[in-house]
Order: structure tokens, then C-alpha cells, then sequence
């Protein structure tokens, strides 16, 4: 009986005494920051939730594309856009539009929440290319709801970790109706440039 029950313990032993699996490490999200007329603003992104969007908006930065571009729409209360128009308002070029992965992001717990950077689009869910919107306020009715045109949402890919403040800033700007679009800062809030910071 004694003899069985120290067989058992020199098999159970090694097996306790086993250091648990060592974890991975956490992988380095990558950040941007947004040079600002206003400020510096720094983003943080979310590559594994939402792989297509990160990599387009990563593409956008490496090309220069937000270089010379502006915050033109600006609702208080609500949220600034911009990264897609120049000061006079014209278009600037983009690529092809990506998919909205909103759908994925929202599940994983990306919300349209105070501070985070979501893709700005037209009223077709698949149309977001270069132009993204940061939200001043909570806004649930963005999220993702249901599969329907209506009820897509838009997707959230990363969020604000410096700078809130010259986002806060740029919300208080006058604005005018302007060229058929409302909500036009009347004094052009520019994006200087927006660079690529190195992983941490």
C-alpha cells in the first residue's frame, strides 16, 4: 500500500512541479501622430481586431497622403473628420475603398466611445478610403448593429492615447456652411502631417 502510493506520488510530482507555459509577449501596436494646427494628437491602433483597416490607414501615413489635409468637418458634441480634403475643400485622390470591418471590431469590443478613431464613409457601408473621424462623445448610434445597410455602423480601429486635449480644441471652432457641406471649420484646422512613431 505505502509502496503504491510513493509510485504515485513520483508520478504525480514532476507533473505539479512543472513551471507553467510561458505567456507571448504582447505585440507593439503601432502608433501615429497627427501634427495638428491645434496640436499633436497621438493614435493608438488595433491591427489584430481589425487588420484591413489598420493597414490601409498605415499605407495612407507611409505615402504622405495626410500631409496638407484638414479637419472639415466639425460637430460639437459629437466628432471631428478629416484626412481627406484640402484647404480649399477640394477632394484629395485616395485608393480603393477597403471593407468595413465593423462588424468583427464591434464584437471584439471596439466602440464608437469618447476618443476613439474610427473610418469616416458615405452611407454605403464598403465605401471608407483615406478620411477617418475621432470621437468627441460616446456615440453608440455609430456602432455595429445589424448587417443592414442602416445598421452596419463604422469602423472603430484604434483610439486617441495623447493629445485629447488639441482634439478637444478643435471642437470648439466656429463653423459655416460652405460649397454645399455644412460644418466647415471657417478658419482651416490643418493636419500638418502625420507620422509613423516607432513600436514600444
Amino acid at each position: 500500500m505505502i509502496r503504491s502510493l510513493l509510485c504515485t506520488l513520483a508520478l504525480t510530482l514532476p507533473l505539479a512541479a512543472q513551471a507553467p507555459a510561458p505567456q507571448p509577449a504582447p505585440v507593439a501596436k503601432p502608433r501615429v501622430q497627427l501634427l495638428t494646427s491645434y496640436g499633436p494628437v497621438v493614435v493608438e491602433l488595433e491591427p489584430e481586431l481589425a487588420p484591413q483597416t489598420v493597414a490601409n490607414f498605415l499605407q495612407y501615413v507611409k505615402d504622405g497622403h495626410y500631409k496638407g489635409t484638414i479637419f472639415h468637418r466639425v460637430i460639437e458634441g459629437f466628432m471631428i473628420q478629416g484626412g481627406g480634403m484640402l484647404e480649399n475643400l477640394d477632394e484629395k485622390p485616395g485608393r480603393a475603398a477597403i471593407l468595413n470591418e465593423a462588424p468583427q471590431t464591434f464584437k471584439a469590443g471596439l466602440k464608437n466611445t469618447r476618443g476613439t478613431l474610427a473610418m469616416a464613409r458615405t452611407g454605403t457601408p464598403h465605401s471608407a478610403t483615406a478620411q477617418f473621424y475621432i470621437n468627441l462623445v460616446d456615440n453608440p448610434l455609430l456602432d455595429h448593429r445589424n448587417m443592414s445597410e442602416e445598421g452596419y455602423g463604422y469602423c472603430v480601429f484604434g483610439r486617441v492615447i495623447a493629445g485629447m486635449d488639441a482634439v478637444d480644441k478643435i471642437a470648439k471652432v466656429k463653423t459655416e456652411w460652405r460649397r454645399g457641406m455644412g460644418d466647415i471649420p471657417q478658419f482651416p484646422v490643418r493636419i500638418k502631417d502625420a507620422l509613423l512613431l516607432p513600436a514600444q
